[in-house]
């Protein structure tokens, strides 16, 4: 290819992380993965955290063999990461020990302290963010009850992109679709909710200035700049909330009428809005309000997602039976249909550890056989996970006003052909897979208009449609899904 530019993107998930390459010929976007090493959570007495300059560390090797492979066709990069964790910053721009996991036990009491400060009504109006304990509020209110000491003597707290952008350029500064995932924002100032935060005490001196995407950070400088060997390497903010990179990187028709669904360890289905819904319905069926690359609404719902099928794959490793994801899915195929049907957000799958166990004790809770088998096992979360996405998308179509025909599915679960039949075949839609790397798309395409080199989001995305392969799944008819689906619902209401 010649006289191409090629855009950076560092990628960092809550299993791995990746530095890779979008080369544009002009007409054509190819990825090249330059890098890729492992995450995860490290426990250290008692409490979970993230090995962030571990992360960094890696981030460093893989620039450096980009900028070796590219030289000077090497315009920028970006940065994204997994959504609410942090790190705090002493007054010298030290980093005051490591950050936390976002399932860390610590903030479980935190919901109860914050609604008896304020409502959850009230605190829903204003930030549009469901109450979640794994929420940056919840952790910091964590810090402030247990007077821990990296709150104490924070100067400035960065998200995990933020904290990259830090090291690597020296200037501090917090992107807002990142930060709209904290509950700490105020919908409809797009600013920092500081009469909110005051109510609960957290500081907001600590809190810096909102940088929209697209923002120019500055140039790489100093050890790292020695590190990668670069001269002049521009960092630009993005969606640097993987969701917010991911919606961006969907292949949708200008005007398509669909919801997203961005399926990894989490799954996020949404919407675009142009205003937030912040309205007690909204709040009661579970839906969040986070901001887009181009100042609008990710109106959008958590859903546990692969996590569980994750968990189980470690608990299994741990006693000595390594499967991959592949043989997973291939096992999940054999198995009896609808052993049991799960509700994947009950509150027992929400943290680590023994998933297998877990699985059986909310079957044994809800009156229903548990999977015998470990295919039985991966099937029922797969086919819990289906189900939820059908109830989800129903509540989209109410709120939303729209008929929501496709379903288009990004991100790592796309490469799980069966979960996307089940999709296709539980809420009756159309359902298009892919790109796999729509995180990663979606960060370049932010590049890309930052340097002017597109005009549009929906010029970008066009850019991903002829790009990268899609793979279309029609619905196949089954009133086994609809039995399933209400049994679900009447579980659903029992509990309530």
């Amino acid at each position: 290819m010649n006289n191409k530019k090629v855009y950076l993107a560092v990628d960092l998930g809550a299993e791995s992380g990746r530095v890779l390459a979008g080369e544009f010929d002009g007409q054509h976007l190819f990825l090249n993965v330059i890098h890729s090493f492992p995450n995860g959570p490290i426990n250290l007495n008692g409490s979970i955290h993230w090995n962030t300059v571990g992360l960094y560390e890696q981030i460093l090797i893989g620039l450096s063999k980009a900028q070796a492979e590219y030289g000077n066709s090497l315009v920028s990069l970006g940065v994204d990461s997994w959504g609410l964790d942090y790190g705090h910053l002493d007054a010298q721009g030290n980093l005051l020990g490591l950050p936390y996991h976002y399932r860390d036990s610590r903030t479980g009491p935190m919901i109860e302290k914050v609604n008896s400060i304020v409502t959850e009504n009230e605190a829903y109006a204003r930030t549009g963010i469901q109450p979640l304990f794994i929420n940056t509020l919840f952790q910091l209110m964590a810090e402030k009850e247990n007077y821990q000491s990296c709150l104490s003597q924070s100067d400035h707290l960065l998200f995990t992109p933020d904290l990259i952008n830090f090291w690597l350029t020296g200037k501090k500064g917090n992107e807002i679709t990142m930060a709209s995932t904290s509950q700490m924002l105020n919908q409809q100032t797009r600013d920092w909710d500081k009469e909110f935060l005051d109510k609960l005490g957290i500081p907001i001196k600590i809190l810096g200035e909102l940088w929209e995407p697209g923002h120019h950070v500055g140039s790489v400088i100093g050890g790292a700049q020695e590190k990668i060997g670069c001269s002049n390497l521009s960092v630009f903010t993005v969606g640097s909330h993987d969701t917010a990179s991911a919606v961006a990187g969907v292949p949708a028709i200008n005007g398509q009428n669909f919801a997203y669904l961005s399926s990894g360890t989490w799954s996020l289905m949404g919407v675009e809005q142009t205003n937030p819904l912040c309205d007690q319905e909204s709040a009661e069926l579970g839906f969040t309000n986070e901001f887009g690359i181009r100042q609008d609404i990710r109106y959008l719902k958590n859903i546990s997602g692969l996590w569980i099928v994750q968990e189980c794959r470690r608990h299994w490793q741990s006693q000595g039976d390594d499967f991959d994801y592949n043989q997973l899915t291939s096992m999940a195929k054999e198995a009896h249909y609808f052993r049991a049907v799960l509700d994947v957000d009950d509150s027992i799958f929400s943290t680590i550890g023994r998933m297998p166990e877990k699985i059986s004790k909310y079957c044994e809770r809800t009156g229903q056989s548990s999977p015998q088998s470990k295919n039985e096992t991966i099937r029922t979360a797969l086919e819990g996970l289906a189900l939820k996405y059908r109830e989800v998308l129903e509540n989209l179509r109410q709120k939303s006003g729209k008929t929501l025909d496709t379903i288009h599915i990004v991100g790592g679960g796309t490469q799980n052909e069966l979960l996307n039949q089940m999709t296709a075949d539980s809420t009756g839609c159309e359902v298009i897979a892919g790109p796999i790397e729509a995180t990663s798309t979606g960060n370049l395409i932010t590049q890309m208009l930052a340097d002017r080199e597109l005009s549009s989001l929906e010029q970008g995305r066009e850019l991903v449609a002829q790009s990268f392969e899609l793979k279309k799944y029609q619905p196949i008819g089954s009133d086994s899904w609809d039995e399933a689906y209400g049994k679900m619902r009447e579980i659903r209401k029992s509990k309530d």
